[in-house]
């Protein structure tokens, strides 16, 4: 039951500035970590960056100094920073979450975002 869903994507021009964001949602006891993953025309979906819950990051060689992956556990949510951004960049981005579902249990679930389009063109 546990559900994502991204926003800010958009058209930008090469070099500009966006900022995604996914918020997940119901019946969520904690998320653990957090991605953000990108898919470009006819190319293999692509890890872009992750994050921990205690704020540990990493980040793919091409969007290093250039993105940034961030969180608010609070309002369960995970934003990434583009800026300088290439017209590579282009590509639909998808959030991803693994969220503790079951405090008793211990279950926990990966769930995926709808996805959100970033083109970069002038």
């Amino acid at each position: 039951q546990v559900q994502l869903v991204e926003s800010g994507g958009g058209l930008v021009q090469p070099g500009g500035s966006l900022r995604l964001s996914c918020a997940a949602s119901g019946g969520i006891v904690r998320i653990n970590d957090m991605g953000w993953y990108r898919q470009a025309p006819g190319k293999e979906r692509e890890l872009v960056a992750t994050i921990t819950r205690s704020g540990a990051t990493t980040y793919t060689d091409s969007v290093k100094g250039r993105f940034t992956i961030s969180r608010d556990n609070a309002k369960n949510t995970v934003f990434l920073q583009m800026n300088s951004l290439k017209p590579e960049d282009t590509a639909v981005y998808y959030c991803n979450a693994e969220a503790l579902v079951s405090l008793l249990s211990g279950r926990v679930e990966g769930v995926w975002g709808q996805g959100t389009l970033v083109t970069v063109s002038s």
